[in-house]
């Protein structure tokens, strides 16, 4: 069974930065692309960042700029790098496993999230 489990949220004051990880295990993590999304209450999920199986990454607008994508195949981990964290940035962060190689493929799995909260 898939699982994938985040760590790394927490308190931060805006323009501060977090590293995110995402711990992947039971698939081949190399073959398959990975997205993180955010949810903040109230509000519909928002894909943040995905990697393909190529490590191309791709972003939100919202966040392009400041958060950095990456994967390390030999560790089975994602990571998200945010910089320049703002309030609006506060959210549950999750880590989700694509359905294929491509980020244009569909969402398969997710973890159980990370908060993440901006503010002074």
């Amino acid at each position: 069974q898939v699982q994938l489990v985040e760590s790394g949220g927490g308190l931060v004051q805006p323009g501060g930065s977090l590293r995110l990880s995402c711990a992947a295990s039971a698939f081949t993590f190399s073959t398959y692309a990975m997205t993180w999304y955010r949810q903040a209450p109230g509000l519909q999920s928002e894909m943040v960042a995905c990697v393909s199986s190529g490590s191309e990454p791709y972003y939100a607008a919202s966040v392009k700029g400041r958060f950095t994508a990456t994967r390390d195949n030999a560790k089975n981990t994602l990571y998200l790098q945010m910089n320049s964290l703002k309030p609006e940035d506060t959210a549950v962060y999750y880590c989700v496993k694509n359905q294929g190689a491509r980020c244009d493929s569909g969402l398969h799995s997710r973890g159980e999230g990370t908060q993440v909260t901006v503010s002074s």
